[in-house]
């Protein structure tokens, strides 16, 4: 008898616990992201899914890797991911085109800090004059990088030098490293694994540090619309994360070395302690980041002129989590 209540008891735990279980998954909300490069500053969602945050924020989530901003976009419009962590240049040019359902909703990076990274013999800018020059792709962060920075050297980009788009991130720095182009426009923690391979710092945008979106976080009007709430649960897990990659060294080195391949500690100390610097602390999107993108698309492109800043951004998100209190509760400062 003891025995058959004993049985019983087992049986309706695992139910329970079972139910349990499938009340939280069926509570999920499936959200797909999109990633536009394996960088430092784009390392947030790695952080979120190695915590387990995604659960903890009642979310279903899947990050794929596009590489390019302008790829990125192009696959949001189409339906495909509802939130991005992404470069600038691509999300506002589709606004200018008429996308006008595209808004950064938060960043963590508001500068640029792409470095011209070239070989031995190319030591000055005017060095760059007829050599082929490695970008990830058209429209991204690293090409943007490249036409401002030459043209802020007294070089035409498009005169000057031949660009050559490699594919993302990763491939770019594989062109420099094989000798497939003669100089790359690389980020963190690429153009410091250059430096320590002995590439020289041709354009160095640690000291530039133009304003750019490099990193922000965009979704689309009519998606805040439909599902405010898991946009919001998002954010939150993005902010928790940030707290987890900027305060624990030895996970951001396990996550990071571990996505892009990266095991050099000394490349990767010196990586995250100048990436650190340039972070927002607190998700802040800034206009004057935007304004910056649009003065230089202008130079190509009038109907820039026509758009404003803050055209762009929804800050529902980061005033909800400042009242709420969670960048103070994760004691992220300002």
């Amino acid at each position: 008898m003891a025995a058959k209540r004993i049985r019983l008891a087992v049986a309706v735990l695992v139910f329970l616990l079972l139910s349990a279980r499938s009340s939280v998954l069926l509570a999920a909300e499936k959200l797909v992201g999109l990633q536009s490069a394996p960088s430092v500053a784009m390392a947030l969602p790695w952080f979120a899914e190695e915590a387990r945050l995604y659960p903890k924020y009642d979310l279903d989530f899947q990050l794929v890797y596009i590489a390019s901003s302008g790829i990125v976009t192009a696959a949001m419009s189409g339906g495909n991911g509802s939130v991005a962590i992404v470069g600038g240049e691509g999300p506002i040019r589709a606004f200018l085109s008429g996308n006008t359902d595209f808004v950064f909703i938060g960043s963590v990076k508001n500068v640029l800090t792409h470095s011209i990274m070239g070989k031995p013999d190319i030591k000055r800018p005017e060095d760059l004059k007829g050599k082929r020059i490695g970008v990830g792709r058209i429209g991204g962060n690293s090409h943007y990088f490249t036409q401002m920075a030459m043209r802020q050297k007294g070089l035409d980009p498009l005169k000057d030098a031949n660009l050559i788009q490699t594919g993302g991130a990763p491939e770019t720095f594989l062109a420099l490293a094989t000798g497939a182009v003669d100089a790359a426009s690389i980020t963190t923690p690429q153009d410091t694994r250059a430096a320590f391979q002995g590439f020289n710092y041709v354009i160095d945008g640690r000291e530039i540090k133009p304003p750019y979106v490099a990193t922000g976080f965009v979704t689309l009007r009519s998606v805040i619309a439909k599902r405010p709430k898991v946009v919001s649960q998002f954010m939150h897990a993005m902010a928790e994360s940030f707290k987890l990659m900027t305060t624990d060294r030895e996970l951001a080195f396990r996550v990071i070395s571990k996505k892009i391949g990266l095991t050099d500690r000394k490349v990767f100390d010196a990586a995250y302690t100048a990436e650190m610097k340039v972070l927002e602390p607190r998700l802040d999107i800034k206009a004057i980041a935007i304004q910056a993108t649009l003065d230089e698309i202008a130079k190509t492109d009038p109907r820039a002129k026509q758009v404003k800043a803050e055209q762009l951004i929804d800050r529902r998100f980061l005033d909800e989590m400042e009242k709420d209190g969670t960048f103070e509760k994760l004691g992220l400062g300002r």
